[in-house]
């Protein structure tokens, strides 16, 4: 049985994939989402976040389309011009909701579905470790300026994190640097034999072989159907190994820190 957070995500899901349907817009399933679709045809009991990506063409026509709110919809992107936007890729939100997630700075917004870029990094993998590399180290100091010091997080990391906060918005301005993420991210062209999101919470294991993507493919989502990876279980098995065996059970939680959910009340 969803819960209802799910419930309202699938709702955004199947108006998503309609909406990309209505726009020849291609995407694809992804992240976590994926392994819902192809272990439990549908969430991963425990999961309450939907992960999408689009190959940067697609990507960049969706944000040039979609700059006003359609039905109670919106989609912010890091040149949205919201100053506490704190992402480097997109988010398309329920306007009906309300959501506040710990961060380095409390963000008001609704329930989301997070639409990342799928950008190629290199022919090679030579040359997707050199230039992932050159890449990760600067999109890792935006994660670091923008997350919230968590317990259960290393001391290292922690501390890292609060090094990284030090730096006055004058001399690191974290909107102007997420722009320049996406920007880095989009320069080698999805012309690539290598693609992947570079803002996935995997970081380099999310970069596989363009075939693997392939055709966008229907797959059975709860009651719904969506767009995902031709070639679904050489994706999965690359990026997280055995992907059918369910994790630990002290695993088995979600990875988000709410501060105010709240289904029925809008944010604005």
């Amino acid at each position: 049985m969803l819960s209802p957070l799910q419930n309202k995500l699938l709702i955004m899901l199947d108006w998503f994939h309609n909406y990309c349907k209505d726009n020849n817009i291609k995407y694809y399933i992804a992240g976590g989402t994926v392994i819902g679709a192809a272990r439990h045809q549908g969430f991963i009991p425990w999961d309450d976040d939907i992960d999408i990506v689009l190959p940067r063409d697609d990507y960049e026509r969706l944000l040039r389309l979609f700059t006003k709110k359609i039905d109670h919809y919106v989609l912010e992107s890091p040149y949205s011009g919201a100053n506490d936007y704190l992402y480097s890729f997109s988010k398309l939100y329920d306007t009906n909701t309300t959501l506040i997630e710990r961060k380095q700075k409390e963000i008001k917004r609704g329930i989301y579905i997070d639409i990342f870029p799928l950008d190629g990094i290199g022919n090679t993998q030579a040359d997707v470790n050199h230039n992932f590399s050159k890449y990760y180290k600067l999109y890792s100091l935006f994660l670091a300026r923008t997350c919230a010091v968590r317990s259960g997080r290393s001391k290292i990391k922690n501390l890292s994190v609060i090094l990284a906060q030090l730096i006055p918005s004058f001399i690191i301005n974290n909107s102007r640097l997420a722009k320049t993420i996406d920007e880095i991210a989009s320069k080698y062209g999805s012309d690539m034999k290598y693609v992947g999101n570079l803002m996935g919470a995997y970081g380099k294991k999310e970069i596989v072989k363009k075939e693997l993507f392939g055709s966008p493919t229907l797959y059975k989502f709860e009651s719904i159907e969506v767009f995902g990876p031709e070639k679904i279980d050489e994706y999965l098995t690359y990026i997280y190994g055995d992907w059918r065996k369910l994790p630990p059970l002290e695993k088995q939680k979600s990875a988000h820190d709410y501060i105010l959910l709240d289904l029925d009340k809008p944010y604005n």
